[in-house]
C-alpha cells in the first residue's frame, strides 16, 4: 500500500511528502543520540530548510519550532511538522489516490 501511495505521489510531484513522513518514523526509532544528531541534520537538510531539495510545504511557524527542537534533537523534534504533513497528505493527496488508477490497481 505504502509503495502504490509512494508512486501515486510522485506521478504528482508531491512524492517529498510520503518520504518525509518515512524519514521521521525512522528517526523516532533512533537510540544513539549521535545518530540522532547526524539524521536530524539530514532530514533538515534534505526537507525543512529553505530551498532543500525536497522541501516540504509547512508553514513558518511549523518550520521555526522544528528548527528550535533541533538544538537540542529528540525522538520528537519533528513531530509538529510530520503531523502537518500526514494532515495535508490525509486531506489532499489520500482522496486523490482513492480515486486513482494506482488504488484500483491495488484492490483488485
Amino acid at each position: 500500500g505504502l509503495a502504490s501511495f509512494h508512486s501515486f505521489l510522485r506521478s504528482e510531484f508531491s512524492e517529498e511528502n510520503a518520504e518525509f513522513w518515512v524519514a521521521c518514523e525512522d528517526y523516532k526509532k533512533t537510540k544513539s543520540p549521535m545518530k540522532m544528531a547526524e539524521k536530524a541534520k539530514k532530514i533538515y537538510e534534505e526537507f525543512i530548510q529553505t530551498e532543500a531539495p525536497k522541501e516540504v510545504n509547512i508553514d513558518h511557524l511549523t518550520k521555526a519550532v522544528t528548527m528550535e527542537n533541533l538544538v537540542e534533537p529528540s525522538p520528537n523534534s519533528f513531530d509538529m511538522a510530520q503531523k502537518r504533513i500526514f494532515a495535508l497528505m490525509e486531506k489532499d493527496s489520500l482522496p486523490r489516490f482513492v480515486r486513482s488508477e494506482f488504488y484500483q490497481e491495488l484492490i483488485k
